[in-house]
This record gives C-alpha cells, sequence and structure tokens, in this order.
C-alpha cells in the first residue's frame, strides 16, 4: 500500500517572520555608544602600540614598543617594578577583602542580628564616595605631624607601634592596600550577600533537621552555592586591581613614590603617556604599556575560567 504523497507548501504560502526592527530600536543606541567609547579606543591603541613616533612622524615597528618595555634598561626596571607592586596589591585584596566580605556577608545574612540594614549602609557607604576624598583624608589620618592616628594610638597603649607607614618604602604599599580594601570591601559583601539571601530556606532547614549545626551549614551547605558568585568577585577584584590609579595618584602623585615603591602600571602608564616632570610623553609607548595591562588583564580572566570556573557546579533555585 502506498502512502499518498505530501503536498508541497509553496513559498509565497509560508509566512515570513517580520524583522525585529524594535530590538534595532533599543539596542542601537547602545552598541553605538560601546563601539566609540569601548571597541574604537581599544582598537586604535592596540594599532599605535605598533608604531614610534620620530619629530613627529610615525613609522610602524611591530613588537619593538614590548621588547623595549621588557629589556630597556630605561623601561624595564619601571616596568617589572610596576607590575610586581600590581600582583601585590591585587594578593593583598584577594586575600584581605574578599574574605572580610564573604564573612561580612554571612553575619548579615543571619536573620538573629538587629539592624542589619544599618550596618550594610555603614559599611557600603564608603564605595560611594570618591577616590580622591578617600585618599586625601586617609592622607591627613595617617600624617606624623597633623594627624590623629598617633593619638588615637596612644590612648590605646600602641603607640609605640605609629610609624610614618605612607612615608617609608617597605609599608606605603601595604597601607594603601589596605586603604583600598577599607574602601570597597562594600562590595563583594553585598554581593556575596545578594547570593546568600536567594538561598532557598527549605535546603537550610533540610540541614538543621539533619542535625547540622550552623558551621557545617554554611561550610557544606551554603558555601558550594555561592562559590560561582565568589569566583565573580575575584574576577571583578582582578580586574579592578590592574586598573587601580586615582588612590596612588592622589595620596602619592605620579611619581607613586616613595622611591616608586607604590607605582602601579595605571600610575606607570600615565608617566609614560602624558609625561611627568622630567620625564617626556610618549603616545606610542603609552599605548603599549596600556595594551600590556590589556593582555594581562585578559590572559588572567582566561586562566582563572579555563582551571577555576569551569570546575565550579552552579545550581539554579
Amino acid at each position: 500500500m502506498t502512502l499518498p504523497k505530501s503536498k508541497s507548501i509553496p513559498e509565497s504560502a509560508v509566512e515570513k517572520k517580520p524583522i525585529p526592527w524594535h530590538i534595532v530600536f533599543f539596542l542601537g543606541p547602545a552598541l553605538l555608544i560601546y563601539l566609540t567609547f569601548s571597541v574604537y579606543p581599544l582598537l586604535d591603541t592596540l594599532i599605535l602600540s605598533l608604531y614610534d613616533e620620530q619629530k613627529g612622524q610615525s613609522s610602524f615597528v611591530g613588537l619593538q614598543n614590548f621588547i623595549t618595555l621588557i629589556s630597556d634598561d630605561n623601561w624595564s626596571s619601571a616596568f617589572w617594578n610596576a607590575l610586581a607592586n600590581n600582583f601585590q596589591f591585587f594578593i593583598i585584596h584577594m586575600l584581605v577583602q574578599n574574605p572580610i566580605g564573604l564573612l561580612l556577608a554571612v553575619l548579615l545574612s543571619s536573620p538573629k542580628l538587629r539592624f542589619s540594614g544599618s550596618y550594610r549602609t555603614f559599611i557600603f557607604m564608603p564605595t560611594m564616595l570618591s577616590v580622591v576624598i578617600i585618599g586625601f583624608v586617609w592622607q591627613l589620618l595617617l600624617s606624623p605631624i597633623w594627624g590623629i592616628s598617633e593619638n588615637f594610638l596612644y590612648h590605646l597603649g600602641l603607640d609605640h607601634y605609629f610609624d610614618a607607614w605612607l612615608g617609608k618604602e617597605s609599608s606605603a604599599l601595604i597601607t594603601l592596600s589596605f586603604i583600598s580594601v577599607w574602601q570597597f570591601v562594600g562590595i563583594p559583601m553585598m554581593l556575596i550577600y545578594a547570593t546568600l539571601l536567594n538561598i532557598p530556606d527549605d535546603i537550610v532547614d533540610a540541614s538543621v533537621v539533619d542535625g547540622a549545626n550552623p558551621m557545617q551549614t554554611f561550610w557544606y551547605i551554603k558555601l558550594p552555592l555561592i562559590l560561582p558568585t565568589i569566583a565573580m568577585v575575584s574576577i571583578l577584584t582582578f580586574v579592578a586591581n590592574f586598573n587601580a590609579f586615582e588612590l596612588i595618584y592622589a595620596v602619592k602623585g605620579a611619581l607613586a613614590g616613595p622611591n616608586f615603591s607604590t607605582d602601579l602600571m595605571g600610575t606607570f602608564f600615565y608617566r609614560t603617556f602624558f609625561g611627568f616632570q622630567l620625564q617626556e610623553g610618549s603616545a606610542t609607548m603609552g599605548a603599549a604599556v596600556a595594551t600590556l595591562m590589556f593582555l594581562i588583564i585578559l590572559v588572567g580572566i582566561m586562566l582563572f575560567l579555563f582551571f577555576v570556573q569551569r570546575r565550579i557546579q552552579r545550581f539554579q533555585f
């Protein structure tokens, strides 16, 4: 028995889907702004880093600017110093800021804590202040001449620990790192806090019924559920720290003293591109520094996503 052949539907009878012009209308302006102020400057910087300017004339030199930054005696010491300081700046934030943010988020998410909303506001408030204001205020507080830190430690019996922390090479970068931690600890706190509130109460109640204490509930139930958020916070910390500039510039200036001990990639780029005091600015060398900053951030994120993020199991609530 042969089945009847199905009749083919003519193409004219097929209803064509209309073009979603509303999507173009709503996304077009944002896409145009993103291409103009993000993509185009990035591509222009990458191209500019491959050129050299001599007496107002540009010539293509390929990777010579990057070789000069890494190996030339006039540039390499400053570059490697800024890169090492930047990694130290990032490690302090990872080991101090993010664990404190996690601890604060866990404490503030407790339903037994009173006035938790006020605590969140006070902790997050420094994040909304200008970095320039934060740097100037802390510079006044820690000043050995007119600051109040020495008297404060004196009343606590700890005056022998006071020192010119911002004026010594061994402690200036660490002090600025702790100032930055104090200002921005509210960001990881709020991100992790929001994730903790999103955990269903049924899961927590089930662990309590099974006999788990609060520490076991956090370690075996809550922590695995917030690991993706902690990973995202780590990526944001890495990107923000390798773009840091304002705090160092506000407190120590473009020279990032004393003796470049607080110099980061951001301040090194500023001096290279715009010039400062006896240093002549170079747009092509500055573009090379900015390109290396971009590549360092890109490689760091890719390594983190490959070795860490892909191993973290995500849960849907």
